[in-house]
């Protein structure tokens, strides 16, 4: 047999496939990581071949138990890849026919590799957004475990970065736990749309060959199987969202590890860092360097490249299925465990940092963070807002010219910026006091806080 036969689609071809071609073309050494599910796809297949009369019941049983030797080897590493093949599929349904002879010839009756791996990357994907939706649970949880032993911290909340307004650090843990919550449903949402079953609508057309397609999805677990052939065989829709909720999920770990690598700063001195999860220098002695925090911001900058990779690869595709769609899978692959490996991390980096409470509490009263509720005070005076806030920006610059805060001005200095002022105005000064002031849903108002705590708790079931 010349090289050419030895391809699946060798019949019209009359000479060899130039070994350049054959290297370039191949995507075995990628996609072999759909061997489980392409396995599963096939065996569900042969099952249903075997249903509607096109395979016997033993011929049934010889694929699905050569199918299951092929996955043994595989998974043990003695099975040998080979690039002539091109990619997985070929691989296994070679492998199948050297091993049980013509009958493993039958298996690709009814279906085309464009259908065929088109199955294969969405149970592959829907595998991988429960595994991902677990390791985000783990990361709001140790988010969530936090808040016992933080609940008396308050910290200064920022805007442009600048100090803005205080705020209780369980607060601040829980904005994360939303923020990943969000993550979460877009991935939910998304797998939706994934769990739907192209197997049986072939190479674009659809086959002439009696098949269910029906009883292959609920063997494999899609929830409807898809409606159109010519669609089913171009689409990658499914793809490009995955990467899409991935890259939302990488850039909200990108924010979480900038706030930290400057809370673990010097200049900020908010935070210590698990030294398991950091790195020193070859050359300084004294450095604890933020490399795992660094390092997930500048993995992000990959997870969006490969969104926008795939987003330029099918922009002038024309219906149906085109081999630049084999570009596809290795975008999905490297962000799938980009950002696997980053929220791993993220859990184990939460967990074991801790706040340095000194250092936070000897400076939380730079900054005028109370000077909004001082302003809100006068706003409940009955003075209008934009009135307010000239006369509280009027306090603030006296009392930055004096270097004091807010709540070591002289109530003579409070009654000649506002008559209205009395003493009742040292109640509500100074960053507890402040914390204490709020009062409306979804603040950093301590009781809203603690229901928030309370309902994550029993959410996540800690």
């Amino acid at each position: 047999m010349s090289e050419s036969q030895n391809k699946p689609w060798s019949g019209v071809f009359d000479g060899e496939t130039d070994p350049r071609v054959e290297k370039f073309t191949e995507s075995v050494s990628f996609d072999h990581r759909l061997t489980t599910q392409d396995i599963r796809g096939s065996s569900a297949h042969a099952r249903m071949l075997a249903k509607t009369g096109v395979l016997t019941d033993r011929e049934c049983q010889q694929i699905v138990e050569g199918l299951e030797q092929i996955g043994n080897q595989i998974a043990e590493g003695t099975f040998v890849f080979r690039q002539e093949l091109e990619d997985i599929h070929m691989n296994i349904e070679r492998a199948l026919i050297d091993q049980i002879g013509d009958v493993g010839r039958k298996l690709h009756t009814g279906r085309s590799r464009n259908d065929q791996v088109s199955t294969d990357f969405r149970l592959w994907i829907r595998d991988a957004i429960d595994r991902l939706d677990d390791l985000l649970v783990d990361l709001q949880r140790a988010f969530v475990s936090r808040c016992r032993r933080d609940a008396d911290v308050i910290l200064p909340g920022y805007t442009h970065l600048q100090r803005a307004q205080p705020v209780l650090a369980n607060h601040y843990w829980l904005a994360y736990c939303e923020k990943l919550e969000r993550d979460r449903t877009r991935l939910s949402d998304c797998r939706a749309r994934v769990n739907h079953l192209p197997l049986g609508t072939a190479a674009l057309a659809g086959t002439t060959i009696p098949i269910d397609r029906q009883m292959v999805a609920d063997e494999l677990g899609f929830e409807e199987v898809v409606a159109n052939s010519l669609d089913s065989s171009s689409d990658r829709d499914f793809a490009i969202e995955y990467c899409f909720v991935l890259t939302l999920i990488a850039e909200h770990l990108s924010t979480w590890a900038e706030e930290w690598i400057l809370w673990s700063t010097c200049e900020f001195n908010f935070l210590t860092l698990p030294q398991a999860y950091c790195t020193g220098s070859s050359i300084m002695p004294q450095k604890i360097n933020p490399d795992v925090l660094e390092l997930t911001r500048g993995k992000t900058a990959r997870v969006v490249g490969n969104l926008q990779s795939l987003l330029v690869l099918v922009k002038g595709l024309p219906l149906a299925y085109n081999r630049d769609l084999q570009e596809d899978k290795e975008r999905v692959f490297d962000s799938a465990e980009t950002v696997e490996a980053c929220v791993t991390l993220a859990a184990a980096v939460v967990a074991g940092a801790e706040l340095n409470r000194e250092a936070i509490a000897e400076r939380l009263e730079r900054g005028y963070l109370d000077a909004t509720t001082l302003m809100e005070y006068l706003i409940g005076l009955g003075i209008p807002q934009r009135t307010a806030h000239g006369i509280i920006g009027n306090l603030v610059a006296l009392a930055m010219k004096k270097s004091v805060p807010l709540a070591e001005l002289s109530l003579e200095e409070f009654q000649a910026a506002s008559p209205l002022l009395d003493k009742k105005v040292y109640d509500i000064l100074g960053v507890e006091r402040a914390i204490e002031a709020f009062s409306s849903y979804g603040s950093t108002a301590p009781t809203e806080v603690a229901k928030q705590v309370g309902m994550w708790q029993e959410r996540l079931g800690i």
